[in-house]
């Protein structure tokens, strides 16, 4: 009996810490992706911050300071209640995230006229940058429930900063009309709709988000998706 207790007094402890230190995993990990992120977009804000002192372009503006958000808003972004940590999950989101990155400029003809393809891009840019506005501290990349927002544009529909994107991709393509950048394009932007739906799959659990999508009926493109 006296062997029994001294083996539960050295077990039971170290059964306590192991679950301690478990339970920790999810603040590391939260970290350490916190960092990743602000690292990367911390980067690409500065390179577009130079091209746009270079060109004094409105979409260069633009894109200077959707990714500056990024690094703001995932500084201080909110703790979340739950986080899709699935590979699905995180595989939809790094290519739908950086996908587009893959793309190329090229030589032949574009499809549409430098004002035409400069002001879909400039009204995607918008729509992101309003997007991510409304979306504050509730922004992350991962699919996450940190509390619903329903005002601004997402009182119109529930992805708006995904609209945006598709109308910053069409602009590119209709500039760009290659055939890589056209399958790219279409890869990144189905990886986004898929996204879409899986971030879905986490709100919809609470019942604020389910009230929502009662009253926004439309996820990204209102009539269609």
């Amino acid at each position: 009996m006296k062997s029994l207790a001294l083996v539960g007094a050295y077990t039971f402890p170290r059964a306590r810490r192991e679950v301690r230190a478990w339970a920790g995993a999810p603040v590391v990990a939260d970290t350490l992706a916190k960092v990743i992120v602000v690292a990367l977009f911390s980067s690409m804000a500065y390179r577009l911050g130079n091209d746009w002192l270079e060109t004094g372009h409105v979409t260069g503006l633009l894109l200077l300071a959707s990714e500056s958000l990024v690094v703001a808003f995932t500084l201080v972004r909110r703790s979340a209640s739950k986080v899709d940590r699935s590979w699905t999950a995180r595989l939809l989101t790094g290519f739908a995230t950086f996908g587009p990155n893959l793309v190329t400029p090229v030589a032949i003809g574009a499809l549409a006229s430098d004002e035409t393809t400069f002001g879909i891009c400039g009204i995607g840019l918008v729509i992101v940058v309003l997007g991510k506005l409304s979306l504050g501290r509730s922004f992350g990349l991962q699919p996450a429930n940190r509390g619903v927002v329903s005002t601004g544009l997402y009182n119109v529909i529930r992805h708006p900063i995904y609209l945006g994107y598709l109308f910053t991709h069409a602009g590119f393509v209709l500039a760009n009309p290659a055939g890589w950048n056209l399958f790219v394009i279409a890869a990144a932007d189905l990886a986004l709709m898929l996204r879409a739906v899986r971030e879905e799959k986490t709100l919809v659990e609470d019942e604020a988000y389910r009230a929502y999508t009662q009253r926004v009926r439309w996820r990204v493109i209102p009539g269609v998706f």
